[in-house]
């Protein structure tokens, strides 16, 4: 089993092997150039998310700055719209469906560590260092018609329903059923969203 092969089967996996590296090099520079592009140059924009995304529908909107860590981890449904200063950790899958609105400063991530330290780093080498630390990963789906507020953070492993308003602020830990509000630090479902 390739480590990419771990890393989407939620295994713990290097992050330092080469396959993973080349990618995430690729990833950073084609963000890089896509947070660069003119506001107006929908042509060079288009040309980068072809490259960069693992998938997407008809009308992506995504306002720059914005950061991936592979990026062909990300699926996108039809006429989604990604605010300025979003970040999403697409070491596993992240599936957003139709109309999805993502405001501003929003985290959606799939990696977590080891809370054991010795567990996360591994041996230390004789020269004081230690390989890079292990992870593991969870995928992120987003249903549709689904707006995420400013700031909110999405944990890995998280299923976010149909229909539902996540509120501004929002750790959403756990998932969310369709055709909810929900809100809060830890998010939880407040009322239908009829």
């Amino acid at each position: 089993m390739t480590e990419r092969e771990k890393m989407l089967a939620g295994q713990l996996y290097d992050c330092g092997d080469s396959e993973l590296l080349n990618r995430w090099h690729e990833a950073k520079n084609l963000v890089r150039d896509y947070n660069r592009a003119d506001s107006e140059d929908f042509v060079e924009k288009e040309r980068i998310l072809e490259r960069m995304l693992g998938g997407r529908g008809a009308n992506l909107w995504i306002t720059a700055p914005f950061y991936v860590d592979y990026g062909n981890n990300i699926y996108f449904g039809n006429n989604c719209e990604v605010n300025m200063n979003c970040t999403f950790l697409d070491d596993n899958l992240i599936i957003i469906g139709d109309n999805a609105l993502i405001a501003p400063n929003v985290q959606i991530y799939t990696a977590f560590h080891p809370t054991n330290a010795g567990e996360r780093f591994g041996e230390v080498k004789a020269d004081g260092s230690f390989a890079f630390c292990k992870t593991q990963t969870a995928p992120v789906r987003i249903g549709s018609n689904v707006w995420i507020g400013g700031g909110a953070i999405i944990m890995p492993g998280v299923t976010i329903g149909d229909n539902v308003v996540i509120g501004a602020g929002s750790v959403v830990t756990r998932d969310i059923p369709s055709d909810k509000i929900a809100y809060g630090n830890p998010c939880r479902v407040m009322r239908d969203n009829l």
